[in-house]
């Protein structure tokens, strides 16, 4: 007997529906057929669970009759967010003392990143992104990380979720290139936003190791005292910080 099957019925239930609901918050809306393939259930288990998931929120139905995550799941979300970034404040206060740039942390959510948390850098002149804010996954370095730590058959679907839009001249704007360039991310495990997102601003960022999440952590700074060299240069520092956010003990 599986250790599922040796699970009280209750926990089967409750398992049964968190597969669903992870299933859809890593991907686009389903229909019950696949997301019974998806979770390995008949498909009329999986619509009797998805039913009950809707009347409560954690899931919902779109005009083609597939399901997406619900209001009750986004709620959650936020709520893991903001504890996220509260727990994750010192952590960014020392990316800036060690730095001296703005340090952020940005979750995959979706085909987006999203800034959680940030910390401000000391200079006059400094770069803000704010907290809530949602940023394209192909021009920013978060991005590029949260996207090199996925399997790589899952990076064509994340970046066809909405247009490489050219944010800049220096854009990364096709699938090619991004693959490339996210092959070079996986292997040096850092990225770059070499202006990328906006002219006059460059992000390095490392990936945090959180279980169940693509989180990134980062700093930008204006290109002229956050060069190319320095931003390779404190990624040393980043990585260490990066550490004690993934294990604060």
């Amino acid at each position: 007997m599986s250790p599922a099957q040796e699970r009280p019925r209750g926990v089967q239930s409750v398992d049964r529906a968190l597969d669903i609901v992870e299933l859809l918050a890593a991907g686009s809306p389903l229909g019950v057929t696949e997301i019974a393939r998806g979770v390995g259930l008949s498909p009329a288990t999986a619509h009797r669970i998805v039913a009950g998931l809707a009347s409560r929120g954690w899931v919902r139905q779109d005009a083609d009759r597939r399901y997406a995550v619900g209001p009750a799941a986004l709620r959650v979300g936020d709520a893991s967010y903001r504890a996220l970034g509260a727990a994750a404040a010192p952590a960014l206060r020392e990316a800036v003392r060690q730095t001296g740039e703005t340090a952020n942390l940005a979750v995959l959510e979706g085909g987006v990143m999203v800034y959680v948390a940030q910390s401000p850098s000391p200079h006059t002149l400094r770069i803000f992104a704010e907290v809530g804010r949602r940023v394209p996954l192909h021009s920013t370095a978060v991005g590029k990380v949260a996207l090199a730590a996925r399997p790589r058959d899952t990076w064509v679907e994340l970046l066809a979720r909405s247009p490489l839009e050219a944010r800049t001249p220096q854009t990364l704007t096709t699938v090619e290139e991004l693959t490339s360039e996210l092959l070079t991310v996986r292997d040096q495990g850092f990225a770059l936003d070499d202006e990328e997102q906006e002219l006059g601003v460059r992000c390095v960022a490392v990936p945090v190791p959180v279980a169940a999440l693509e989180v990134a952590l980062s700093v930008s700074g204006p290109t002229e005292r956050l060069t190319r060299e320095r931003a390779r240069a404190v990624v040393p520092a980043l990585r260490r910080v990066a550490t004690t956010l993934a294990d604060p003990s």
